[in-house]
Parts: C-alpha cells; structure tokens; sequence
C-alpha cells in the first residue's frame, strides 16, 4: 500500500516581483505599492520573497528576510537577506547607519530649494534633507515639486511627517496631506530611489537605482527626456 504524500496546507502566494540584484547571501528588489512588506495579511512582500528568488546555495541559508520597511503605498528599493549571517551583518549596517539612503518625492506648494528638517517624532530625534529637482505649475495644487530626500534618522513615516511640519505634504498622502488637496487613487507619491552600502560579505561597493515611476514622470515632462 503506498503512503500518500503529505499535503501542506499552505498556499504559496503568487506574485512576481522585480528584482534588481540577486547573489547568494542578498537582493534588492522593487517594491510596488499597495503591499506590505510584513504582517498578519497573507499578501506580503515576506510571503512573496520564496517564490522570486533563487535560494542560497550556502549552509546558514534561510528564508529570505527583508532587514528594513517600506510603508504600504510607498515604491521603490528593498533589502532582503538571504542567509543567516547575511541578514545580521545588513541589520548591524543599519544600526551602524552604514546604509545610504536617497528617496524621490513630489510635493505640494511653494518651497525653499534644500533645506533640513529637524522634527521630532514619537520623542525621538529625527532628521531629514531635501532639494528641490524641479517645479512645474499646477493648476490645482499651485505648484508641484520633485524633491530628493535624504533620511538621517529611520522614523515611522518620517518623510512625511517631515514635509507636511513644513507645509509641503507628499501628493497623495491621505494621513498627512492637505484636506483639500487629497489626491484619490493615484496613490502615494513617495519612491525609494537609491541604496549605498558596502557588501558585509564581499566587501564590493553597492550602489543600486530604481527607476523613477512613470507617473512621477508624466508631472514633469522633462524627466521623460532623461
């Protein structure tokens, strides 16, 4: 008689992701909006992460973990390790600040062209640079801007607490946007555009870019030349 096979009871979750860089202990993949990188949901970067990358070929492999967050609506660059030492070397980098990170946003009305923002969040110190890119004329919003953002400190929601303190909130954050200039279902304009660090493991240089997204581009026309 033959022993039926056991049966997990586990769905996989099916959804393709676009990955940037992939060795044996790392990736940087592109995260879209509309998901969360971890949780309670089923739908989950997390629970993403098995059926995109390669698995390590290396004793301490694991299951790919991402060693840093990006909020639900937010785009753009995340870290996975993918072995045991890998994902305690990339966290150490992190607490170390060792890790550069740039972001793209668009913002709303009139500001300075760079500038430090120094609010407090939760109690806690925190600390953001921006620089203006570009501005175009916006019939509803006034002005519109394509901001560089440089994050010191790694706050929840610090970017936008930020711009909204100085009265520039991110095109479409509906928790800390302008009440009458809520942008609806175009989603948040907020990118994780660059990541800098050292390879803990192989010690090469990193430097990886996601693309702009095409809706920053279609705001300004000159990016699309670029």
């Amino acid at each position: 008689m033959a022993i039926p096979e056991t049966i997990s009871s586990k769905k996989s979750l099916v959804f393709p992701l676009t990955i940037l860089f992939e060795d044996n202990y790392l990736a940087l993949i592109h995260k879209p909006a509309g998901i969360l990188v971890s949780g309670n949901r089923f739908k989950t970067i997390v629970n993403a992460l098995p059926q995109n990358l390669k698995p390590s070929s290396l004793n301490d492999a694991t299951k790919p973990q991402p060693v840093h967050r990006l909020d639900y609506a937010t785009t753009g660059l995340l870290l996975v390790g993918k072995t045991s030492s890998s994902i305690r070397a990339l966290n150490q980098l992190f607490e170390n600040k060792s890790i550069s990170k740039t972001y793209l946003a668009v913002t709303i009305g009139e500001m300075d062209d760079e500038g430090k923002i120094k609010l407090a969040i939760d109690g806690k110190p925190s600390q953001s640079y921006y620089k203006v890119l570009e501005s175009v004329a916006s019939k509803r919003f006034s002005k519109l801007n394509l901001v560089e953002l440089d994050p010191k400190t790694g706050r929840r929601h610090q970017l936008r607490k930020h711009l909204s303190s100085i009265g520039n909130p991110i095109l479409g954050d509906k928790d800390y946007g302008i009440t009458d200039l809520i942008l609806n279902g175009k989603g948040l304009y907020l990118h994780a555009y660059t990541l800098g660090f050292v390879h803990p493991i192989t010690n090469k240089k990193m430097h990886i870019l996601d693309a702009i997204p095409k809706r920053f581009k279609k705001l300004f026309p000159a990016l699309e030349t670029n």
